[in-house]
């Protein structure tokens, strides 16, 4: 770390093996990911006041390169495990170390990115109003039927709307399931 790590204790007097084991979490974190710049802890006691008395805060501030950060602040009010000050120490950090893994596997283009449905545009309409065509992105037409258009939204596809659906095998071949009507730019 470029600068000793803050810990600061409020409304508490704890004992000697909480304060070593800030001091052990403090470390592993710098040594797990050691471009940590800087590190803040605050531990607060349990206030007085109603809706937090009796209950430990640890508030975790990490400083990375690029103005990058972690915060810890507040975990779930109505988490009584709290009320244990080693819990409360060992929860604050596993959140912390989490939140680092996320920003190490930012930094390194490992987020996941998931893909939406694919998007076809309707091509042709049964002039009885029972099925239609869509045409895929790559070019290929499928069959639906109007029970899966969703919401009962068969009757208003023109041909041209853009659509989501899932494709599964029928009898003749791929069609569509659960198609479904985007809005005006794009947007369901």
């Amino acid at each position: 770390m470029q600068t000793v790590p803050q810990i600061e204790f409020q409304d508490i007097n704890p004992p000697q093996a909480i304060r070593d084991a800030v001091d052990k979490h403090v470390a592993e974190l710098e040594a797990r990911w050691g471009r940590i710049t800087a590190c803040r802890v605050v531990v607060k006691g349990p206030g007085n006041r109603h809706r937090t008395g009796g209950l430990y805060n640890v508030h975790i501030h990490l400083a990375l390169p690029d103005g990058r950060e972690v915060n810890v602040e507040h975990a779930a009010p109505e988490d009584k495990r709290r009320s244990d000050l080693t819990f409360a120490v060992n929860n604050a950090f596993k959140r912390a170390r989490r939140q680092l893994q996320d920003q190490a596997r930012r930094t390194q283009g490992q987020v996941k990115h998931h893909e939406g449905p694919p998007v076809g545009s309707v091509v042709r309409l049964d002039p009885a109003g029972e099925f239609g065509f869509l045409e895929t992105t790559d070019g290929r037409e499928i069959y639906f039927h109007r029970n899966s258009v969703v919401a009962d939204g068969y009757s208003r596809l023109r041909v041209g709307s853009r659509v989501t659906f899932a494709e599964e095998s029928g009898e003749k071949g791929a069609q569509a399931s659960t198609v479904k009507a985007l809005g005006k730019h794009g947007l369901r």
